[in-house]
């Protein structure tokens, strides 16, 4: 079976971020043979001086496949290592979801998307997580992460939304590389423009800058594309967003 797992909030001012944590936690996972973890994918939530956060208000959120047994020790375990490895005076919160036809996913997503533009309560995800049957659970500090933990569930399944963990080097800048050479990356399923056009495998794009980041867009991840300033002289119409146009995810 499949779960996704949400973590925010474990971190401190001059410490390694959240994202750092959840990919240990997942190599664990790994290692101990209990399930696989997918990519992370980073969500950029409501950031206001009422909200206490570190740096940027985001939570990190993959999928698990549950390999045997029951997702009861892979919580447990998370739940220890949340309380052992993050950072004295930050409030972790932990939310793990089920993916099954009856789990509400409207009211999952509407969680989400309010939780990008209004400041929301410990109160509600508590609340939410009880009404839909999802695990919620705090461990440390005021537990408010538990907020974005739920928020970033929702916000993964609405699937046109986040970064995902990693940067990736994919030619030199300039460089003209073929759409399906691209695709061929596991951690590359299409190549899109801002507004959702898929480009066509026989297509080339250019490399906009020496690193990048893949996009949660349609549910898959994705690179984005945007339009070729040197279109005229080269006939390559997209290039790859640039590190800095990564960010903006």
């Amino acid at each position: 079976m499949n779960y996704l797992v949400c973590i925010d909030d474990t971190d401190m001012p001059g410490t390694k971020g959240t994202g750092w944590l959840v990919e240990e936690l997942c190599n664990i996972i790994s290692t101990k043979g209990l399930a696989d973890c997918s990519a992370i994918s980073r969500h950029q939530l409501f950031v206001h001086e009422d909200i206490p956060y570190t740096s940027h208000n985001s939570s990190m959120c993959f999928e698990l496949t549950l390999k045997n047994g029951t997702i009861d020790p892979v919580i447990e375990l998370m739940a220890n290592f949340l309380k052992t490895r993050a950072e004295k005076g930050s409030d972790p919160g932990l939310c793990v979801a089920g993916l099954t036809e009856d789990l509400d996913q409207n009211s999952l997503i509407e969680f989400g998307k309010n939780a990008k533009q209004n400041v929301s309560s410990k109160a509600a995800a508590y609340a939410l997580a009880e009404k839909v049957g999802i695990h919620l659970s705090e461990h440390g500090g005021t537990g408010d992460g538990v907020v974005g933990a739920v928020a970033g569930i929702g916000l993964r399944i609405f699937g046109d939304d986040g970064r995902y963990r990693g940067w990736y080097h994919l030619g030199r800048p300039g460089d003209i590389v073929g759409v399906d050479e691209l695709c061929k990356h596991p951690f590359i399923d299409q190549l899109v423009t801002r507004s959702g056009i898929v480009l066509p495998l026989d297509s080339q794009v250019h490399i906009g800058s020496e690193k990048t980041k893949t996009v949660r867009m349609g549910s898959r991840q994705v690179l984005i594309a945007v339009a070729n300033e040197n279109s005229d002289q080269t006939g390559i119409f997209y290039r790859t967003i640039t590190k800095q146009e990564a960010k903006l995810y």
